[in-house]
């Protein structure tokens, strides 16, 4: 789709734009945020439309798009609206908690044109040799075990006990990576998730994948690490290590928090808990559901105008962050109405050139991982109020701290299907 003209002839900067000289009023980092965000996002639209003037962090400025129509428009135009951060990062501190988080890497997501497409068509590769039929019974083997911790007892946390050790040794065995050096990856990428110890969090994950990844180039295995390591397009170690740090930031955060967010979904909405524990909708529908109203990654899919352009009447500056609230968008008015079972054209994935190779293992560990749990334990319940449980701030994700339950104790769990 082709941009307006940007000639500043044509119309000056609209009232409370991004580039006006008004302070951004906006701040995604907040607990108060974290609790309602989409009380946020209505007062964002009411007050600034579909582009709304933000801070990343202290003096970071940023436009947030909670337009759907206005987002597809920039995932889909790469040439004005491309990924790579590396000016924008040349003007914020070094020791800004979203640097690490958001800065350039040699992989898919931070770069554009010929550069993208060779690092795309190799971490696509590394994906597509994943076998589905394989990963199911891989689920199901650490679910069990997992399950049978705790089934035993009338209570559990299925943040910490369930979704993320089952999310964490799942993309380990993925990536063929042993448990010790595994818990060290998913420790450092929470802290970059949180903006927290963030500039730590990345060094030291990168020491421990480059271990792995000179294991992998000395022994290779059937595994994501390997089929990067030993790809025709010749990656080198910084280039592997980048598609890696891909892989386990779209997968541990963003998958534990699918599988936990859909849980609470279940346990707290009766056309969900009744219907999917009686089976009349399926799994798939309530991590749809879930996709539509609170995607795990809640704003990213970060861009940078070459120029100053003009979009929806307003001035986007150059070089600054362009980030799409999924979680917004997909709530749009403009495109809300009605019953969305069987409806999968929401923007958790995101969508052009930069959308998810992912989502077919996505969607597959998440079911099976709810599906055993909710077999093992069909009386399940929350053991709090919703709104006494408490959502991790931080202007990226969709995140509870906690997920406590309870249910009538259970003899060990045994699989559906033998494994």
């Amino acid at each position: 789709m082709p941009m307006p003209d940007t000639s500043t002839s044509q119309i000056g900067p609209v009232q409370g734009s991004p580039v006006s000289s008004d302070p951004p009023q906006v701040c995604l980092r907040s607990r108060k945020f974290a609790a309602d965000p989409h009380s946020g996002y209505r007062q964002m639209r009411r007050q600034h439309g579909s582009l709304v003037p933000m801070e990343l962090a202290p003096n970071v400025p940023a436009t947030l798009v909670i337009s759907y129509r206005t987002a597809l428009r920039i995932l889909n135009d790469p040439e004005h609206f491309p990924a790579d951060p590396r000016t924008w990062q040349q003007s914020i501190p070094n020791d800004s908690p979203v640097k690490p988080m958001m800065e350039w890497h040699p992989n898919a997501s931070r770069n554009t044109g010929e550069t993208h497409a060779r690092y795309r068509q190799t971490y696509t590769a590394s994906i597509d040799g994943i076998d589905l039929h394989t990963l199911h019974s891989k689920v199901e083997k650490i679910a069990v075990p997992l399950i049978s911790s705790f089934c035993e007892t009338d209570s559990a946390d299925l943040v910490s006990e369930y979704a993320f050790p089952l999310v964490f040794e799942t993309l380990n065995q993925l990536v063929g990576c042993s448990t010790d050096l595994g818990h060290r990856v998913a420790t450092e990428m929470a802290a970059i998730f949180d903006t927290v110890e963030a500039i730590h969090g990345m060094r030291t994950l990168s020491e421990a994948l480059i271990e792995l990844i000179q294991l992998r180039r000395a022994e290779p295995a059937d595994d994501v690490t390997s089929r990067l390591a030993h790809h025709p397009a010749n990656l080198d170690d910084t280039e592997v290590l980048s598609q890696l740090i891909s892989f386990y930031g779209a997968g541990i955060e963003p998958q534990q928090n699918l599988i936990t967010n859909t849980l609470l979904l279940i346990l707290t909405d009766d056309r969900f808990g009744g219907d999917v524990l009686g089976g009349s909708l399926s799994t798939r529908d309530a991590l749809d559901e879930v996709l539509f109203n609170d995607p795990p990654l809640a704003n990213l899919c970060a861009t940078y105008p070459r120029q100053p352009i003009l979009l929806d009447n307003t001035w986007l500056p150059a070089h600054q962050p362009v980030l799409i609230s999924l979680a917004a968008c997909n709530n749009d008015p403009e495109i809300r109405g009605g019953d969305h079972t069987g409806n999968r054209s929401h923007l958790a994935w995101s969508a052009g050139p930069h959308a998810c190779p992912a989502k077919s293992v996505a969607y597959l560990i998440a079911q099976e991982a709810i599906e055993q749990l909710l077999d093992a334990l069909p009386e399940i319940r929350l053991a709090v109020p919703p709104e006494e449980l408490v959502w991790r701030p931080g202007p990226f994700h969709r995140a509870m701290t906690k997920l406590p339950v309870i249910f009538p104790k259970s003899p060990r769990w045994m699989p559906r299907r033998p494994t």
